[in-house]
């Protein structure tokens, strides 16, 4: 459908709302209702979005009338659709967070204002169908994840902030060179006129740079190895409901772009990079997962499994074929629940420590007498880790179905194997805080952040895995569109 303008809600709800936050900075209960109630806007507009797309096909909005390539155009095709719907989801969950948390920061006048300002670039970043736009909200979701990071409780936050505002400026660098090459290229900055261009096998010499750029530019965005170091330092500083947005679904707009990049721009060049995801796929399943077995810090554990669990996403993407492509869209789907629930749950139980710590050394045995927070935490451990009947499962199956398609059974054996690593990190987590006695000084609040969010996430878990049907057909046709180009540029140019 042309000129579907429900596309502009999830970008311009939480934008437009970042303003009317401050206007009511005296209030923190209006400011939470005004972020929710956007946040509601996005979510639903993103349902109707998705079921649009089933039924009558790629939906686009011409920005100003202007058709494409001369006007920016938004595009909500399957596969952005898809990663809108996980994305608006955790975005929603995570400002119900915000209503019941009990950090100091998140009541500071700026922060649910940023939030918004953050949740409209990632929004932005998945319906945008020009690779400058995309580097625009890419840009408004890293500025203001920067400073709500910075402003954080966490005493290391602007030390972190700092950190990774020097390497996402390395980030840009990259996206910013290969927007100039493709334009100095072709003239044109509409990812389905590049793809129109690029169909015809000419490869000038920019256009290539252009591929390996890129991809490095998703690489880090992604926290792909060896773009990783910044992660752990500037995720685990960050307040709970941010972090849970960041190692979620923040770090999907790369996986989002490599996708992009392999099955829509360079797919001349796709059997070349998908070979480098592969080493680095297996490079981060094993990484993460030790790191996240010798870490200190229960927040800390989280991010680096989220090295691992996207090395699961890479080796979809890298295999390349229709079902391994299928498992990485329902695993990187899969993935944004259970990681942003286990984030909300470990910050709920640190919220009620005195120092509000998340190292394991202090929180060890404090969930022992929080009753039904340790069965959430082990639904979203299992589930993390790919037991049946769990989501999760779900996903392992899909990539292990992927691989076996594949026929890579030396790196489908290695993921199996480094699978066994997060049921490790995983139970020696969930054993340490609500299984262990606790010590005899250590002394709960009664109060602490609220567990109705992650309650939520945890039952979509459930959910998703009980009842796959509806994700995988949507992948499934997500992939389709994929493997037929011709789809999206017919939809976004016309004829």
């Amino acid at each position: 459908m042309t000129d579907n303008a429900l596309i502009l809600v999830p970008i311009f709800a939480p934008l437009l709302a970042a303003p009317l936050c401050i206007v009511f900075a005296g209030s923190a209960r209006a400011r939470q209702i005004i972020g929710v109630t956007a946040c509601a806007l996005a979510w639903a507009a993103a349902v109707a979005l998705l079921v649009m797309n089933t039924q009558s096909g790629v939906q686009i909005y011409r920005v100003g009338g202007y058709a494409p390539p001369y006007g920016i155009v938004l595009v909500a095709d399957m596969l952005s659709a898809l990663f809108e719907v996980m994305a608006t989801t955790v975005v929603l969950c995570a400002s119900i967070y915000i209503v019941g948390c009990r950090d100091k920061c998140v009541g500071y006048p700026a922060f649910m204002p940023l939030f918004l300002c953050m949740a409209a670039g990632l929004h932005g970043a998945f319906y945008t169908g020009d690779i400058f736009t995309l580097f625009v909200f890419q840009e408004l979701m890293i500025i203001s994840s920067v400073i709500l990071v910075a402003i954080s409780d966490n005493r290391l936050g602007v030390e972190a902030a700092i950190k990774y505002l020097l390497i996402s400026a390395l980030g840009s660098l990259f996206l910013l060179m290969g927007i100039a090459a493709i334009y100095a290229t072709f003239g044109t900055l509409t990812l389905a006129d590049i793809a129109r261009l690029l169909e015809g096998g000419d490869r000038p010499l920019l256009a290539q740079a252009a591929a390996v750029v890129l991809m490095c530019a998703f690489l880090l965005k992604s926290a792909v190895f060896p773009f990783h170091f910044w992660q752990p330092d500037f995720h685990t500083a960050a307040p709970t409901p941010v972090h849970a947005v960041l190692s979620s679904v923040v770090v999907k707009v790369g996986v989002y772009g490599l996708i992009r990049l392999t099955m829509l721009l360079f797919i001349a060049e796709a059997p070349l990079v998908r070979s480098l995801l592969l080493i680095l796929g297996v490079i981060g399943i094993f990484f993460g997962g030790l790191g996240a077995l010798r870490t200190y810090d229960a927040k800390r554990m989280l991010a680096y499994s989220t090295f691992g669990q996207i090395g699961f996403i890479l080796l979809g993407i890298g295999w390349g074929t229709p079902l391994a492509l299928v498992g990485a869209i329902v695993y990187a789907f899969n993935h944004a629940f259970i990681k942003s629930s286990l984030l909300m749950i470990t910050g709920a139980i640190a919220s009620r420590m005195p120092n509000k710590s998340a190292a394991l050394k202090d929180i060890g045995g404090a969930g022992k007498t929080l009753g039904a927070v340790g069965a959430l935490y082990l639904i979203g451990g299992l589930a993390l880790t790919g037991i049946p009947p769990l989501n999760g499962f779900i996903s392992k199956l899909t990539i292990v179905q992927g691989g076996i398609e594949a026929e890579s059974w030396l790196i489908l054996g290695l993921a199996v194997g480094a699978g066994l690593i997060t049921l490790l990190y995983m139970t020696r987590t969930w054993q340490h805080i609500f299984q262990r006695a606790p010590d005899a000084t250590l002394t709960l609040k009664t109060y602490g952040d609220s567990l109705l969010a992650p309650a939520l996430l945890i039952g979509l878990c459930i959910l998703l895995g009980l009842y796959a049907v509806p994700l995988v057909d949507a992948a499934t046709a997500a992939v389709a569109g994929l493997n037929d180009p011709s789809v999206y540029i017919k939809s976004v140019l016309g004829g």
